[in-house]
This record gives structure tokens, C-alpha cells and sequence, in this order.
């Protein structure tokens, strides 16, 4: 049985895809967990942080409901059976306050009306106790790829990339305004966080048909002279990635 977590858990793990390079890895992901079942809590958390999240553990709905509007996170598991509600109700809560995470319920209750009434209340996707591990987290990753693929503003390490306002919004909640193709590129990075991007890839997208590999340099330039060197990673003789923000 995995070591005691608390009700919160931060526990940041080595990614399990590696990137190539010498460079920093990945940022990890930031994921919140709401489940009041100590032991499953436990080994949700083991096996999310070893897949490269940073796992946010709570046991009830109040601080799920908290830690959804307070903190940066990029996907929710939420149990529905909790000590002071229903974590449909959290959902259906965050969503009527603007916040659009991805969220998955996990639960016993696997009726057809069940699963109805948690999609309806705003969930993403329903995964009915029990589960395989590899199907959670299966599902998670969809769950990210499609959100990430239409969401207008992408998490960008504790900030985010705002697209329709051609801004970074960044931890502190500032915020710096970028060109449109500098969103346009810094955003192509912040969908894909664990992938690198080759030169040839980021100058295709930016300007099709053009074969100058120095036009990508000079956005990365652009780039980092705003948000900081951090803002973009390099992964040596491969291109480049997401990075944080300061």
C-alpha cells in the first residue's frame, strides 16, 4: 500500500516520456484529484504522478470546489460520492463559474441515468468503479488532447496562453500582449507541452512554403525577450517545446 498522502498532495515525478536532449523535462501537469477514499486516493496519486502530473489530492467537495477555482490545473478526476456532496454538483458549479478544465468522473454509480445526469452537469467523461489503470489514464490523456486542440486560452506552466486577446497571462497575474503569430506560435507549444516541435515543423506552420529555419529563431527570440527564457525550452539537435513562465 503506497505511504499516507493527506487530504492534499503535491508530489512531483520524473515524466514518463522523457524528452530528448539535455534540457529540462517537461513541466509536469497539473491535475486535481477529489476522492474521499484514503486508500484509492493513495494509489491514484502513485500512479498520476508517475505518468507526470502534480497531483492535487483533496477528500471533499468544498476543497475541490477551492482548489478548481483557485489554482491552475489542466484536468479534474472528481469521485461522486463525497462526505459533503456530490462531485457532479462541483462540476456543475465550477461551470457555471467560467472554469472549463476537463473533468472525469470516477465512480460506483454506473447506471445509464447516472452517467446522464454527470455529463449533463458538465462532465467531460464518466469511468465507473472499478476501473483498469490503464483505461483512467487512457481517458485523461483524450480528455486533455481534445480540451488543449479548442480551448481558447492554454495552460502555460503556472499561466496561460490567451488566444482571442493575443496575451500571456502570467502567474502573478499580469498580463504581456503578444503579436498574433507570436500567439499563434507560443500557443502550437503550450497544446503539445511534452512534445518537441523541429524547426521545420514550427517554420511550416508559421509561414508555409518559406525555407528560411531563421524565421523560427526570431520568434523564439521575440518570444523569450517578453515572458522570459523559460517561456521556451531548447532541446538540443531536436527543436523546440513549452516551457513555464516566471
Amino acid at each position: 500500500m503506497p505511504d499516507g498522502t493527506g487530504d492534499r498532495t503535491a508530489d512531483r515525478a520524473t515524466p514518463a516520456a522523457g524528452m530528448l536532449g539535455d534540457m529540462a523535462e517537461p513541466e509536469p501537469i497539473p491535475l486535481l484529484l477529489v476522492e474521499d477514499d484514503r486508500e484509492l486516493s493513495q494509489l491514484l496519486v502513485r500512479l498520476f504522478s508517475g505518468e507526470g502530473y502534480l497531483v492535487h489530492a483533496v477528500r471533499d467537495l468544498q476543497a475541490g470546489l477551492h482548489a478548481a477555482m483557485s489554482r491552475t490545473i489542466a484536468v479534474m478526476v472528481v469521485d461522486r460520492r463525497l462526505p459533503d456532496g456530490d462531485g457532479v454538483d462541483l462540476i456543475r458549479r465550477v461551470r457555471t463559474s467560467g472554469v472549463v478544465t476537463p473533468a472525469l468522473v470516477l465512480t460506483a454509480h454506473g447506471s445509464v441515468e447516472d452517467r446522464v445526469e454527470g455529463l449533463d452537469g458538465g462532465a467531460d467523461d464518466y469511468l465507473v468503479k472499478p476501473f483498469d489503470s490503464s483505461e483512467l489514464l487512457a481517458r485523461v490523456r483524450s480528455l486533455l488532447r481534445r480540451h488543449l486542440e479548442s480551448a481558447t486560452v492554454v495552460p502555460l506552466g503556472d499561466g496561460a496562453v490567451d488566444i482571442d486577446a493575443h496575451e500571456v497571462r502570467l502567474p502573478d497575474g499580469s498580463r504581456v500582449e503578444l503579436s498574433p503569430a507570436e500567439t499563434a506560435f507560443l500557443a502550437q507549444l503550450a497544446r503539445r507541452p511534452a512534445r518537441v516541435f523541429s524547426r521545420d515543423e514550427l517554420r511550416d506552420s508559421l509561414a508555409p512554403g518559406t525555407r528560411s529555419l531563421s524565421l523560427v529563431d526570431t520568434y523564439v527570440y521575440s518570444i523569450r525577450r517578453k515572458l522570459g527564457h523559460a517561456a521556451i525550452r531548447t532541446v538540443r539537435g531536436v527543436g523546440y517545446r513549452a516551457g513555464e513562465l516566471g
